[in-house]
């Protein structure tokens, strides 16, 4: 039993080890998607948030402050993403 034991373990650290070779590329592959797509996300929203802002501006002055307020919110939502 104990040298089954050994084999199983012996193979197990082999692909183990093959698999460590690229696992390092995904994991960073991932983190640098995560901030793209967060930072692609947050210039979008900010960008649509000041079409708005500049409709709203001609048509109803008064309210202006109000609708900063989505440009706020994609600005948090790319900082979240750096974190």
């Amino acid at each position: 039993i104990h040298s089954h034991f050994l084999c199983f373990q012996m193979s197990y650290d082999l692909e183990s080890a093959e698999r460590a070779a690229y696992a390092p590329f995904f994991g960073y592959m991932g983190v640098a998607a995560a901030q793209i797509f967060t930072v692609l996300g947050a210039s979008y929203g900010t960008a649509k948030s000041a079409v708005g802002i500049c409709s709203m501006g001609v048509m109803r002055p008064e309210l202006i402050m109000k609708s900063v307020v989505p440009v706020i919110m994609a600005g948090i939502i790319g900082i979240y993403g750096l974190v």
